[in-house]
């Protein structure tokens, strides 16, 4: 703008000067009105940022409902929880990999907040409270879908269903429209190369965060969550494995080895694209060093760890609870329960988790044990550090054994 007023000014001389032709002065400011004044303007507007999305990508009972928390309660975070169970209940009678592009097509809507998407799933007559588990999100508990708390406030679940449930489902897409980030927590992907086209479509700014957990803490939780989990599981192996004795370990082999897949993916075979914008997270790790680890996932969404939620990470991981509910995201001792099956489960359940889990679980970090002595054995840790020569080695070793196939 200050360009173009000096020119005008430059021009009016000219013309008092008797220098420069009216007609050609003329000429000149119609030119300048045009190409310069739509620029200037501009440069007085700011423009919206676009905005970050951020897909949790993990399995059932591996500690993402906690993780989903740690991007819910942040204040710039529109956030839903596993949108996609509206497609799997609805298509139950397919397998998982036939629904793998409905379910990613299903969560690129919800990260453009273009909700209509839902109306292929849920009635005509949905309202907010319809939405799965849609208590869990802070967004959904504050203006503009609910005023009866602040957008900066701390949330819990309990406390919004009780409060926000009456709104109408036109206030999700409503809410989503309002924030900077759009975090989605999904456990129904199990091949990362299904997600290809989201990060490269330049309407997204995807970023995953790949959460892992211990086979065996994922098993013993399975275990006391099993009638939650049937629907799924069917969905996962088909419901002839599901039966019998070993049931159980057959959806935990696939599981298994769709982590090693995602993550062969995301770090060995990586395509450019993914430069920058895969992010692997062990549970375990979290509840070690809570503050560190929910600092390091924030740097990787581009969000500000705020003290407020820094004092809400540290209690919600140092609290009494057992986290023995499916969905239950409340305070709990969060080291103590992700140690808990070295206590209950019995080690031939153990060994048969090892043997249908080992490459993820070699690859990942997790040491086995051998023993019932060592699975009780609690000065023994079972987690390789992630930087650690041991570790290392064995990740090359399954990565190349993996490529020679």
């Amino acid at each position: 703008m200050l360009n173009f007023l000096c020119l005008c000014r430059s021009l009016a001389i000219m013309v008092k000067s008797r220098r420069m032709p009216v007609l050609l002065i003329l000429v000149v400011l119609s030119f300048l009105l045009i190409h310069f004044l739509p620029c200037s303007n501009n440069a007085h507007m700011e423009e919206k940022p676009s905005p970050v999305h951020i897909l949790i990508l993990s399995s059932w009972r591996s500690g993402s409902s906690f993780t989903g928390q740690i991007f819910s309660q942040h204040p710039s975070v529109f956030y839903l929880m596993e949108p996609a169970w509206h497609v799997w209940v609805k298509m139950y009678q397919n397998s998982a990999k036939v629904l793998h592009m409905a379910v990613r097509d299903l969560v690129r809507s919800v990260f453009l907040c273009d909700m209509s998407v839902f109306d292929a799933y849920m009635s005509s007559q949905k309202k907010k409270s319809d939405l799965f588990q849609w208590e869990t999100s802070r967004a959904l508990c504050s203006p503009p879908a609910c005023d009866s708390f602040s957008r900066s406030d701390i949330i819990t679940a309990g406390n919004c269903k009780t409060i926000c449930g009456k709104y109408p489902f036109s206030k999700v897409e409503e809410a989503c429209k309002t924030y900077s980030h759009v975090a989605i927590k999904e456990v129904r992907f199990f091949d990362l190369k299904v997600l290809y086209p989201l990060l490269t479509d330049p309407s997204l700014n995807l970023k995953i965060i790949h959460l892992v957990r211990d086979p065996r803490a994922v098993f013993r939780s399975r275990e006391n969550t099993m009638a939650d989990l049937k629907r799924d599981s069917n969905i996962v192996v088909g419901s002839q494995k599901t039966k019998g004795e070993m049931g159980p370990y057959n959806t935990m082999q696939v599981i298994c080895k769709s982590h090693v897949e995602i993550y062969k993916a995301g770090s060995q075979t990586a395509p450019s694209f993914l430069k920058d914008r895969y992010l692997l997270v062990r549970y375990e790790d979290i509840v070690r060093d809570p503050l560190a680890r929910a600092a390091q996932m924030y740097r990787f969404a581009e969000l500000h760890f705020t003290p407020e939620l820094q004092k809400w990470v540290h209690n919600i991981t140092h609290g009494k609870g057992h986290g023995a509910q499916a969905f239950d995201i409340g305070s709990r001792d969060a080291l103590r329960v992700s140690q808990a099956w070295r206590k209950t489960l019995p080690f031939q359940k153990i060994e048969k988790v090892q043997n249908v889990c080992k490459d993820a679980m070699d690859l990942l970090g997790y040491r086995l044990v051998q023993s019932e002595e060592e699975q009780k054995n609690m000065s023994l840790n079972l987690l390789f550090a992630q930087n650690s020569s041991e570790y290392q080695i064995l990740k090359a070793e399954k990565l190349v054994s993996a490529s020679t196939f």
